[in-house]
């Protein structure tokens, strides 16, 4: 591969550009990266991952016997927990900030030994202001390291690196199993030097059972865990019972984060597959191999959409005559990430309602809860289940059984009910259950987003017998 000078760049050259984009990636991601704590109110899943995190260094030890996915995270967050007296959902953050920093740092990195050192700013500042990376760069779940891998591993591999480029694709798949698919754009990359291609394999899984050595220890358990998850994302969540095809779905998620420089990231990959060097070959085959597995999943999530960022960044900065206007347009989701981080700058409105219960509710009381909502130490809490497709109907999803349950009080938050409601067809048990609670409860608080207060509406109601 033809080396591109450094001249290609203005502005004191391509490091002081990285340096600066870094900087205002940094900035983007430190905004709000305290949001709900101490409680995980930005995600879910860091109450699956941080726990773990934690105990293994304070006794628990390396085996996490939990295989949602694989171990590497979970490793890397352990560390910066163990001066902690409880799990620090903070420090794990700031772990994950880190981490996203290096996601840009990477696909720098890829642009630039792909196209030379103008399409690296340009894939840099592609994943610095794009709007799901930026989001879950604050959270610590396993999405944003996985990018990460991702754009490292290419990086090598269009470097002709293709030894390291395979220690790096196990080590994405030891953050989240689909890093294996980075081995279809590692055969394209090794195509005809078969020697290199099979020392690389066998590095990449030296590397996945280095980082997640536990699956061996525990093959069934780890299978088990890994198809729940996949089950669940093939077979959709709630919220996206009528989204449309997968494809058209994706690519409104990949839009959203963005915004119309995914258009010059699409002209880009129709350029690659026309040109076909060995870079082009090399994305184009990883985000056709990656796509084509979004194709098979009714969970329509925007993390889902994160490998692809770093290559897409890549490409959107392959045609040099259009870097300017891609810059440009990168100014529309600066906007929209700017604006998610002025939210994040607010009180949540399961953090006032948890304050209110604890004010107001008698210590001690049976309390059921929508999952989503804040923790209530010092209450008798029934957590309800989440509606989903294919998942059994929660039967406490009924006041009688609340009743005679010794449940006195329902916590509801419009995170659950409002895609219920939405898709009532599907969830005719769950949206009665919501109807009466309007109709057979004496709603007690309520509170929703305001220009103080961010995060769903929350509604608290007393069972009355």
């Amino acid at each position: 591969m033809a080396r591109h000078p450094a001249s290609e760049t203005t502005w004191g050259g391509p490091y002081a550009a990285l340096a600066a984009i870094l900087a205002g990636a940094a900035a983007l991601r430190l905004v709000g990266v305290g949001y709900g704590l101490p409680f995980a109110l930005l995600n879910p899943d860091e109450e699956s991952v941080v726990p773990r995190a934690w105990k293994m260094v304070h006794g628990g030890g390396a085996d996490p016997h939990w295989f949602d996915h694989p171990t590497l995270l979970l490793y890397l967050l352990a560390p910066f927990q163990a001066w902690q007296a409880h799990p620090s959902l903070l420090a794990a953050r700031l772990v994950a900030v880190a981490l996203g920093l290096g996601a840009v740092a990477a696909s720098w990195w890829l642009g630039r030994a792909a196209y030379g050192a103008l399409a690296g700013g340009v894939a840099a500042a592609f994943v610095a202001v794009e709007t799901t990376h930026v989001a879950y760069s604050r959270m610590a779940v396993t999405d944003v390291p996985l990018t990460l891998g991702i754009a490292a591993s290419l990086a090598l591999m269009v470097s002709g690196r293709l030894e390291l480029a395979g220690v790096a694709a196990g080590l994405a798949a030891g953050t989240k199993y689909p890093g294996v698919l980075l081995l279809v754009p590692l055969a394209v990359a090794a195509w005809g030097r078969w020697l290199r291609l099979a020392a690389a394999v066998v590095l990449a899984a030296a590397a996945f059972l280095a980082s997640s050595p536990y699956v061996v220890a525990h093959p069934g358990e780890a299978a088990g865990d890994a198809w729940r998850v996949e089950r669940f994302a093939l077979h959709g969540a709630l919220g996206f019972e009528h989204d449309h095809w997968a494809g058209i779905a994706f690519a409104a998620r990949l839009w959203h984060g963005a915004g119309p420089a995914a258009f010059v990231a699409a002209a880009g990959l129709g350029v690659a597959a026309v040109r076909r060097r060995r870079a082009d070959l090399v994305l184009l085959s990883f985000v056709v191999v990656y796509a084509a597995d979004l194709l098979t999943l009714r969970a329509h999530f925007d993390r889902y959409t994160l490998p692809l960022v770093p290559p897409l960044g890549a490409l959107g900065g392959r045609m040099r005559s259009l870097a300017p206007v891609t810059l440009l347009l990168l100014v529309v989701p600066l906007v929209w990430s700017i604006r998610d981080d002025r939210l994040l700058t607010r009180t949540d409105t399961r953090v006032t309602a948890r304050s209110w219960i604890e004010r107001n509710l008698p210590r001690g009381a049976g309390v059921a809860a929508d999952p989503g909502t804040a923790p209530l130490p010092g209450f008798r809490v029934l957590r309800l289940r989440l509606p989903g497709p294919r998942r059994s109907f929660d039967e406490n999803r009924d006041l009688d059984r609340l009743r005679a349950l010794g449940i006195a009080y329902v916590v509801v938050t419009g995170a659950v009910a409002d895609p219920v409601k939405r898709a009532r067809d599907r969830y005719p048990r769950e949206s009665r259950f919501y109807a009466s609670l309007r109709i057979e409860a004496q709603r007690v608080y309520g509170v929703a987003a305001d220009g103080r207060l961010a995060g769903p509406w929350v509604r608290v109601y007393h069972l009355l017998r």
